[in-house]
C-alpha cells in the first residue's frame, strides 16, 4: 500500500540533519544524515519502501508477536510498536523530545541530544506507564533508525555493507564487514519475511564476543551510519529490513535474548540507556571517528596530559612485595615514570596463589609488607612516582572470609553464582558497598594512592534474582558498579582510574565515562598488540587505552623497539624485567618515552586514519599497518610490519611541512616527507617506525 510520507520537522546539529517524518496513520519515524547531502534524498513515498519505521519499538508481555516469522528472534515490529502514534514534539536549546502513546496510555518520549562541537548525537527513550494497569516490558529501544539508505530507490542492491566488531580474550576489536547480501538482509521476494541480524552480549562482561558498536555503510553514496550503546549490563543490537529499506537499533537485551523484563507500575516510568549515533560522508574508518567526540565529553580528565605507567605485573607475575618493589623503584627512578602500580597479589595469603584469595582485601604484612603498605606507598613517592594499586571489588575468590558469605553474594534461581573460582558480591546490597567503602575505599585514602586498577576477571551470565527478571537484577547490579566507581573518585580526591575486565571486556562507553583510562587486553607480550591497539582507535579514545610495553632481558633493542611504538597508539604502560636490562636496553626505554612525551598531545587530541593490510590471522600475523594520527597541522604515524614479506616503500598522506622526529625499531629505516605524503621504507618483518610531522 503506497503510503505518504511527509517531512512534520528538520533540525541542524553541526553537520548532520535530523528529519522527523509522519505518514497518514500518525506514525513518526526518523531519518539522520549528512547536512550537505538533504538535496540527494529520494522519494519519500513508493509502493516498495513500505511503511515508515517508528521511532521507538516497544514490546510488553501479552502483546502480540513478530509476524514474518520474527517470533523466537526478535521482539521489534510487533503490533504493540505500531499502536504507539504520535502526541506532540517539543525543543529545548539542542534537545527533542518526541511524545508517543497507544490508545491504553503507554507513552514513550524519544530524546535526542545534542552539544556543540560534538560530531554524534545521544539518544534513548523513557517509558511511562499512563495506562490503569501495570505494564512488564519485554523491549525498549534507545534509539531506531529507519529508512536506510534514503539515498538510493528500491532495495539498493549491492551497495550496502554492514559493520560490526568482535571481541575475544586479548583479541580485541576486529573489525567484520560483510555486505548486506551477505548478512542475509536482502528482501524477500514478496517483502513478507523479516530480514534480521541480531548480536549482542549477555552478561556483566559488555565486551565479549561483540563490541556494542553497529555501522552501515553506503558505497554508492559514500556515506555511513554508525552506533554505539552505553550499556555496562546485557545488550543487543538489530539490523532489520522486510520491504525496501533496513532499520538498525541499539536497546537492552531483551526478554528472548538476555531474559530481560522490567515491571513498571501505573504512574512509574523507565529510562533506557543511551546511544550514541552518527551520520558522515565517508567509511566506516572515518565515520567511527565521530562517536569518539561523545567520549571525549564524558571523559573523566579531557585536557590532562598523558601519563607514563609502570605496572610491576608482568615483573613479579602476582607477588608483590615492599623488597621487590624498592628494588624495581629504585632502578626505574628518573626514567620518567608517573605511576607505578602494585597488580594482583599484595593481599595474598601464606601458601595460597593470589587469584585464589582476592576479596578481603587486607594487606599481607606477615611477609610481603612487614611494615605496613604505607610504608611502600611512601617509597614510591619518594621515587617522585603516584602510587596505585588493584583490585577485584565486585568478586571474591574461593580463598576468601567473604566467599563464604553468602549473604553478600549475588544469586541466581535461589543458589549462588559460582563460576568455580569466583563469586560475585550483590553490589545492589547497602552492607556491601559498606563492606567496600572500608576495605577498599578507605585503604586507597588512608594510604595516600593516586590511582587504583579496577580489574573485573569472571562474569555472572544471564543475570541475578531480581523480583522482575534476572536481566534486571544484572541491570541494576551493573549500575550500582558504574556507582561504586564513582564514588571511588568522589572520596578518594585525586584518584585516578583505570578500567580493567581481564584486559579489555569493559571497553564500551558507560564504563569509560567513569574511568580514566582502561586496559586495552591482556594480550601483553604478544606480536598482535599493536593490530589490537590500532582497531580500538574506532571504539574508544587513544587517551584512554592503556598499552603495555613488556620489555624482557633478553629482547633485542628492535623487539623493544617495536614494544615501545606500540604504545604510541595509546596511554605508555610499561612492565617487565625492568631491573635486569643493560644500559642500551634502558636507552631505548629512554628514548621511547622522550618520543611519547613529544607527541601525547595528539594522541590526546587527534583524529585517526587507518592504512591496514594484515593477514585474516593475527596470532600469526603477515603483512602491515599503518596509524595516521592527526591534529591541526601535526601527524603521529605508527607502521608496524608484520610476518611474511616486508611491504617495502610506504607513502601516507600526512599534515605538516617538516619531520620533526623519528624513532626507529632497529633498522636503519629511510623516511621522508615532500608534498603532504610521508614516504617510509620497510624492509624486514616485525619492524616499526613512528615519525612526528609538524
Amino acid at each position: 500500500m503506497k503510503t505518504d510520507i511527509k517531512i512534520y520537522s528538520r533540525h541542524e546539529f553541526g553537520d548532520m540533519l535530523v528529519i522527523y517524518l509522519t505518514d497518514d496513520e500518525n506514525n513518526i519515524g526518523m531519518l539522520l544524515i549528512p547536512s550537505d547531502l538533504e538535496d540527494k534524498l529520494t522519494g519519500m513515498s513508493s509502493d516498495t519502501r513500505g511503511k515508515l519505521e517508528n521511532l521507538v519499538q516497544l514490546h510488553s508481555r501479552g502483546d502480540h508477536l513478530a509476524n514474518g516469522y520474527g517470533n523466537g528472534i526478535t521482539l521489534a515490529g510487533t503490533s504493540a510498536t505500531d499502536a504507539l502514534h504520535f502526541i506532540s514534539q517539543r525543543t529545548e536549546g539542542h534537545k527533542i523530545t518526541t511524545e508517543l502513546a497507544d490508545d491504553t496510555g503507554r507513552t514513550v518520549c524519544h530524546v535526542l541530544e545534542w552539544e556543540e562541537g560534538l560530531k554524534a548525537i545521544r539518544s534513548y527513550t523513557v517509558f511511562v506507564n499512563k495506562s490503569d494497569k501495570p505494564v512488564i516490558l519485554d523491549l525498549i529501544s534507545s534509539v531506531n533508525i529507519g529508512g536506510l539508505t534514503p539515498f538510493s530507490e528500491g532495495d539498493a542492491a549491492g551497495e550496502l555493507t554492514l559493520h560490526r566488531i568482535k571481541s575475544a580474550w586479548s583479541a580485541e576489536g576486529r573489525l567484520c564487514s560483510e555486505s548486506i547480501e551477505e548478512a542475509m538482509l536482502e528482501r524477500s521476494w514478496t517483502g513478507h519475511a523479516l530480514r534480521i541480524v541480531k548480536f549482542g552480549q549477555a552478561g556483566s562482561m559488555p565486551v565479549r564476543g561483540y563490541f556494542p558498536f553497529a555501522a552501515l555503510e553506503d558505497r554508492k553514496n559514500g556515506v555511513t551510519w554508525a552506533m554505539q550503546l552505553a550499556c555496562p549490563s546485557s545488550w543487543q543490537m538489530e539490523i532489520r529490513r522486510k520491504e525496501d529499506t533496513l532499520s538498525m537499533m541499539a536497546s537492552l537485551a531483551d526478554y528472548d535474548y538476555g531474559h530481560w523484563a522490567k515491571a513498571i507500575a501505573c504512574g512509574e516510568s523507565f529510562r533506557t540507556p543511551e546511544a550514541y549515533i552518527t551520520a558522515g560522508c565517508g567509511s566506516v574508518d572515518q565515520v567511527s571517528q565521530r562517536l569518539l567526540t561523545v567520549h571525549k565529553k564524558n571523559m573523566p580528565r579531557p585536557d590532562a596530559e598523558l601519563p607514563v605507567l609502570f605496572n610491576e605485573y608482568c615483573t613479579t607475575w602476582g607477588d608483590p612485595s615492599h623488597k621487590n618493589i624498592k628494588k624495581i623503584a629504585d632502578t626505574i627512578e628518573g626514567h620518567g615514570f608517573d605511576f607505578f602500580v602494585i597488580d594482583a597479589g599484595w593481599y595474598r595469603k601464606e601458601g595460597v596463589a593470589w587469584d585464589h584469595c582476592g576479596g578481603d582485601w587486607i594487606a599481607n604484612e606477615s611477609s610481603l609488607f612487614p611494615d605496613g603498605i604505607k610504608a611502600t606507598v611512601d617509597v614510591i613517592r619518594s621515587k617522585g612516582m603516584i602510587p596505585g594499586i588493584w583490585f577485584e571489588p565486585e568478586t571474591c575468590a574461593e580463598d576468601s572470609d567473604i566467599f563464604k558469605r553468602e549473604d553478600m553474594l549475588l544469586r541466581r534461581d535461589g543458589a549462588v553464582i559460582d563460576t568455580d573460582n569466583r563469586r560475585f558480591l550483590d553490589m545492589r546490597k547497602k552492607e556491601v558497598r559498606d563492606y567496600l567503602n572500608i576495605r577498599m575505599i578507605s585503604f586507597l585514602r588512608d594510604n595516600a594512592f593516586g590511582y587504583t586498577k579496577i580489574d573485573y576477571n569472571d562474569c555472572i551470565g544471564i543475570g541475578c534474582d531480581d523480583p522482575d527478571s534476572p536481566g534486571e537484577g544484572l541491570r541494576q547490579n551493573m549500575l550500582q558498579t558504574l556507582d561504586f566507581f564513582r564514588q571511588v573518585r568522589n572520596d578518594v580526591p585525586g584518584i585516578w582510574i583505570e578500567n580493567c575486565s581481564s584486559g579489555g571486556h569493559r571497553l564500551e562507553p558507560s564504563f569509560m565515562s567513569v574511568a580514566d583510562m582502561a586496559s586495552f587486553s591482556d594480550a601483553h607480550e604478544c606480536q598482535e598488540i599493536p593490530i589490537i591497539a590500532a582497531a580500538l582507535h574506532r571504539l574508544i579514545l587513544p587517551a584512554q587505552s592503556q598499552i603495555w610495553s613488556v620489555i624482557r632481558k633478553d629482547d633485542s633493542l628492535k623487539r623493544i623497539g617495536y614494544s615501545l611504538i606500540a604504545t604510541f597508539l595509546g596511554v605508555m604502560c610499561i612492565s617487565g624485567d625492568v631491573v635486569d636490562l643493560t644500559p642500551d636496553q634502558w636507552d631505548k626505554i629512554d628514548e621511547g618515552i622522550a618520543f611519547y612525551r613529544d607527541i601525547r598531545h595528539i594522541i590526546r587530541d587527534g583524529v585517526s586514519s587507518f592504512y591496514v593490510d594484515i593477514s585474516s590471522s593475527w596470532r600469526h600475523p603477515e603483512g602491515h599497518q599503518a596509524v595516521c594520527r592527526s591534529l591541526n597541522d601535526e601527524t603521529l604515524t605508527v607502521i608496524h610490519s608484520f610476518g611474511g614479506d616486508p611491504p617495502g616503500r610506504i607513502t601516507l598522506p600526512v599534515k605538516g611541512i617538516r619531520i620533526i622526529r623519528v624513532m626507529r625499531s632497529g633498522d636503519d629505516n629511510e623516511v621522508s616527507l615532500s608534498g603532504g605524503l610521508l614516504t617510509v621504507d620497510i624492509s624486514s618483518q616485525f619492524d616499526a617506525v613512528a615519525v612526528y610531522t609538524g
